[in-house]
């Protein structure tokens, strides 16, 4: 195939422009590099008129840009698919447990390190590329092309839904593939059928105006760290069982059909405790951690914050404690019936003495699952055989990608995953890496993928 030794000689190419594209430090959540997301979306649509498609654009949001391009000369009988990807990254501290710097992205053993090389940087990179091969070496594609990636994934894509709704027709598509998305692991390829929702929170247990002197308050006023403390124990039982009234309440049983569909992916449990640290599995009780895994509900504390934090010792009374608290969501989960569910357990256990907020942070997802039988999966199924020479497993993950309900409602389509990273790569971690050999397999993998679609 013309395409494949167009991919195989440029190879050398493609890997130094994503090291140019993984140098930009896109990263969403902080307010100092909102010129870099943007310039990292300019990066894209340069690449994406270079790749051959066109009418690429950066445009607007309330937050950070999206890029749009297309393709659209296959003809009205073929049909029209959407890849979507996103740009933006994840801030990369702590610096100092990165072997080389995020930023100055490094080769090491046939991986790319940085902030962003896997998530999703070189992940949005391979459909550009395996389209550029196809028009250099062919001159047209076998199936019309929709280009839609977004700079603001990271913290929630808060401002995605009123773009697609008042982009919806520059955005139809009769099949939509997302670039960000794993594979199971080098040598065996999956399908994700199902994503965890999420919510995001902060909770804030206020007592005095200011921080106080223990000795002379300690025992007059309460510590909001202690109420703080309680109110989080009170949020789970001992061994895992959120308790929260009502959260459990919308969650679809799993059914004898689905565990045993979990059940027949293999699972070592004892490996994946070595390669997370754990010392014992832990969660929700009735269920396998696989289970727990991809298909409950969960309910975490990220991040807390009181009193002094500095080295040594500062004897306050903290005047105010904070806790970032997050909960991923399962069919048929509502963000916002879970937050007014929580919003109703700290009002009614609150501790005296102290008062306490409970704040939504931006950026929320539905939960998301495939339909059994899906036509778009079946061939994407069908693309990665041919490629890695096994069937797919099918499964599902905890990430949440929020972008995949809002195109659901409003283009009424069912997203597939087709990415190529792997869970092992430290997204959202220290040296983060992307394996060049899956850099290169996933090129080969979209080309087949559009040939495919266009056969029909």
């Amino acid at each position: 195939m013309a395409w494949q030794t167009y991919l195989d000689r440029e190879q050398d190419r493609f890997v130094q422009e994503l090291i140019e594209f993984v140098r930009i430090p896109s990263v969403s959540a902080k307010p100092e590099n909102v010129a870099d997301v943007r310039r990292a979306a300019e990066w894209v649509a340069a690449r994406l008129t270079a790749a051959g498609a066109e009418n690429a654009q950066v445009l607007a949001t309330a937050g950070h840009p999206v890029v749009c391009a297309d393709w659209l000369h296959a003809g009205a009988d073929k049909p029209t698919v959407l890849i979507y990807g996103h740009f933006d990254v994840q801030p990369a501290e702590p610096f100092e447990l990165w072997t080389s710097p995020p930023f100055a992205p490094e080769i090491r053993d046939g991986r790319l390190w940085g902030r962003g090389a896997s998530d999703d940087k070189g992940g949005m990179l391979i459909p550009i590329l395996a389209v550029e091969a196809m028009l250099r070496t062919a001159g047209r594609l076998p199936v019309n092309v929709r280009f839609f990636f977004e700079g603001q994934e990271e913290i929630g894509s808060p401002d995605l839904p009123p773009f697609v709704r008042a982009h919806a027709e520059r955005l139809k598509a009769d099949m939509i593939f997302s670039a960000d998305g794993l594979q199971w692991a080098p040598g065996q390829p999956q399908i994700v059928e199902a994503l965890k929702g999420l919510v995001s929170m902060e909770l804030v247990v206020r007592a005095a105006r200011a921080d106080l002197h223990s000795g002379l308050h300690g025992g007059g006023i309460a510590n909001p760290a202690m109420a703080l403390a309680q109110l989080l124990g009170s949020l789970k039982s001992a061994d895992g069982l959120v308790t929260v009234a009502g959260f459990y309440d919308a969650v679809i049983p799993l059914s004898d059909a689905e565990r045993a569909a979990i059940a027949c992916v293999p699972f070592d449990e004892a490996a994946y405790l070595a390669e997370t640290g754990a010392p014992a599995p832990f969660g929700e009780p009735g269920y396998s951690t696989r289970e727990r895994l991809w298909a409950r509900p969960t309910l975490d504390v990220n991040g807390l914050t009181s009193g002094w934090q500095g080295a040594g010792t500062k004897t306050v009374l903290p005047a105010e404690a904070r806790a970032k608290i997050t909960c991923r969501l399962v069919a048929a989960q509502s963000p916002e019936a879970v937050l007014d569910a929580i919003r109703a357990h700290v009002k009614a256990h609150c501790p005296p003495g102290v008062t306490a907020e409970l704040i939504q942070n931006p950026g929320r997802a539905d939960p998301f699952q495939m339909p059994a039988g899906h036509n778009a999966t079946g061939i994407a199924a069908k693309a990665l055989t041919e490629v890695y020479g096994r069937a797919p497993y099918r499964t599902r993950a905890g990430g949440s990608i929020p972008v995949m309900t809002t195109l659901l409602d409003v283009l009424g389509v069912h997203a597939v995953m087709f990415g190529f990273s792997h869970d092992d790569e430290n997204l959202h971690a220290p040296d983060e890496f992307f394996r060049l050999d899956a850099f290169r397999l996933g090129q080969t993998a979209y080309a087949r993928l559009l040939e495919q679609l266009g056969a029909g």
